[in-house]
Order: structure tokens, then sequence, then C-alpha cells
């Protein structure tokens, strides 16, 4: 066989796919959801309900579809990108007149067989459509403004939408995973830089401008920049969560109180102890320990992203897997940055492991494109 025939590239087609299918990536998300499932039995009181056995169902129906999204060619995933994006927005404007309010926060649809945040949804497609447009868009185009501004009202769009909502931790995950994608894409890093230059120049002007004629924020949204800063300032009122949080952080020392032992959850002084502060629970019952080994497989599973990513010669698959990388990056980021109190509440939940329903399929569904443009990259005969 000639070396001309050993570079001839191919996908792999029909069911050998099976076996170019990522399965330590598959093994590793198992791994992050079974530690949910641990801690939501915990948190239940030694019970499977009312949380850790619909999170179990959830998974699996999640698993099933992440394996059938990866069977389907990259290719297809490319051509709805667009499609799948304005579908997403479409269900962003319906939360508007249609949508189901919980919490304070108008935010979920009810399709009957699931309560649908589409703002969760559109965390995915928009990575999609922007890969897409980079996909379809000339290398040497990239940095002109024209060209700079279509990704930039992309992002705006449903960023927007997801603020009024209101949801600013969804917000705040869209803005920066679509950034990253335009960087990641090529964009000249002078964009970037002017946009960090204007948002700490707004940020000084908010704290510069307070008691003054011109203060730009009303009273009340300095208290809560205040209680941010200094939890201890209110520990009954605002900065209760977060007093809370760190006490029972800090109680689980290096190897943490034991499993189901928790007095913080246990006690129920930690509040939305299945949702969005379910890592402290992990933290007080297994310590440092514990919460590093979480925090290594969450690792674990960007870095294999990242390696598929960077032997992928497809620019489409390519740079999806990388953005769906930052978008995990970010989840897992932000919230153990809110609930260690290096950011404000913004509740954004702990991927695979907090519960929640749309959360955990739309994921696996991303996931499910990872694997797309795993198993269909080309690959050397």
């Amino acid at each position: 066989m000639s070396f001309l025939e050993y570079n001839v590239k191919v996908t792999p087609t029909g069911l050998s796919k099976v076996f170019y299918y990522n399965w330590v990536l598959a093994l590793l998300l198992a791994a992050a959801a079974s530690v949910g499932f641990l801690m939501l039995y915990s948190v239940a009181g030694g019970s499977f309900s009312p949380w850790a056995e619909p999170q179990m169902k959830r998974f699996a129906l999640g698993f099933v579809a992440m394996f059938v999204i990866g069977m389907v060619p990259i290719y297809f995933w490319r051509n709805v990108s667009a499609l799948a994006f304005g579908a997403s927005l479409i269900l962003l404007i319906a939360v508007e007149f249609m949508g189901e309010i919980g919490m304070g926060a108008q935010r979920w649809i009810d399709l009957g067989f699931i309560r649908l945040q589409p703002s969760e949804l559109t965390k995915i497609t928009l990575v999609m459509v922007i890969a897409a447009y980079y996909d379809w868009l000339d290398v040497n185009k990239v940095s002109r403004p024209l060209w700079v501004l279509i990704p930039v009202v992309l992002i705006l769009v449903p960023t927007y939408l997801t603020l009024r909502q209101p949801d600013l931790g969804t917000a705040i995950l869209l803005s920066a995973g679509g950034g990253v994608m335009m960087f990641l894409a090529g964009v000249h890093i002078l964009y970037f830089l002017v946009v960090i230059g204007a948002g700490v120049g707004v940020v000084a002007a908010v704290f510069a401008s307070r008691g003054t004629e011109w203060q730009l924020l009303q009273d009340y949204q300095y208290r809560r920049i205040d209680t941010f800063l200094d939890p201890a300032s209110d520990p009954l009122g605002a900065g209760y969560h977060i007093t809370q949080s760190k006490i029972a952080l800090g109680s689980g020392g290096w190897t943490g109180r034991g499993f189901m032992q928790g007095t913080q959850s246990r006690l129920n002084f930690l509040p939305e102890k299945h949702t969005d502060f379910i890592f402290t629970t992990l933290a007080e019952e297994f310590g440092f320990v514990g919460a590093a080994s979480l925090l290594a497989v969450y690792v674990a599973i960007i870095i294999f992203c990242i390696a598929s990513a960077v032997r992928n010669a497809d620019r489409y698959g390519s740079l999806l897997t990388l953005g769906m990388a930052a978008t995990f990056f970010f989840f897992f980021a932000v919230n153990m940055s809110m609930v260690m109190g290096l950011a404000p509440v913004v509740g954004v939940p702990l991927p695979l492991v907090s519960y929640g329903g749309s959360a955990m399929l739309i994921l696996m569904m991303g996931f499910g494109l990872v694997q797309s443009a795993h198993v269909h990259r080309p690959r050397s005969k």
C-alpha cells in the first residue's frame, strides 16, 4: 500500500462508529453524575426520593440521547445549527408570554413531559451557530469589524432575553461562552481588550457614583454588593446563603464528616442543598479530598474534549467541541466560585450533580454533539 493511500481521509460508517466512540469521556460523565446521585441520596436523609431516583432516570435518558446524537453525522448538526438556534430564540421569547414563574423568575415552559428551561438549550445552540458561522466564514475575514458584529449580535440577543427573566447566571454563561468561541475562532485580541477595558470602566463608574447626584444604581443594589463583599454584614438576610455555605465548606476539613453526617445539610441550615449549593454538601461530608476528586473528574472531561478538538481537522467539529468544553468549564467554575463566596450568588447549578431535569438532559445532548464531532472526524485510512 502506498504512502498516499495511508493519508486518504475517511470517516467511520454504520455500526463501526461504536468503536470510534469516546467511551472514556462517557465514563467520566457517568462518574460525575454518580457523585450527584450519591449526594442527592444523602441530602434526602438516605432516600432515593424525591431527588436521586428522578435524577438517575434523567441521566439514563440523557445518556441514550448522547449516544444517538453522537451516531448522527456531524455535517447534519452543522446544517441545522441556525435552525436550532432560531428555535431556542423562539422559546426564549415564548417564556415572556407563557412561561411559568418559580422563585421569583419566569424561566420555564411546561411541555407536559418536561418542564423546559429554554435558556439552558440556548447555551448549546449558541455554540452550534457560532461554530457554523466561523466554519462558513473565510479565515481572512474573521477580525474585520462587519464580520465581528454578526456573532456579537448572536450573543447579545439571547443574553438580553435571558436577563429579562431575570437569570443573571445563565446570561453570564451565554456571553462568556460566546466570547470564548469568538476568541477560539481567531478574532483579534484587541476586540477583547476593548471589551474588558469598558467593563472595568463601568464597574469603576458604578462605585464612583455612589452617593452622588449621578448615582448609577439604586441603594438596594449597592447593599447587595456590600453583602457580597462582606456577608457578615447581614448574616440572617442577604448574606445567609453564603455564610452557611462557608460554614459547611470549612467544617468538612480534609476528609469530611462522613457520608450523611453533614450537620449543615442534615439540619437544613444550608439552603438549596440539592441544587445550587450541593457542592458544599459534598465538601462537608467528604472534605477537601472529595471536593478535589470531583474537580479532577471535571478537569479530565475538559482535557478529553480539548484532545479530541485538537486532533479534529474539521473546523466546525473542532470549534463545537472547544465551545462545549468552555461552556462546561464556566458551569462548574461559576458554581464553585459562588458557593465559596468568590462570586455573587447567581443561581448556576453544578453540572451533572445538582438536581434538575432540563439542565441535565440538555448538557448530555451537548456532549452528544461532542461525540458526533469525535466519531466523524476525518481519519487517515
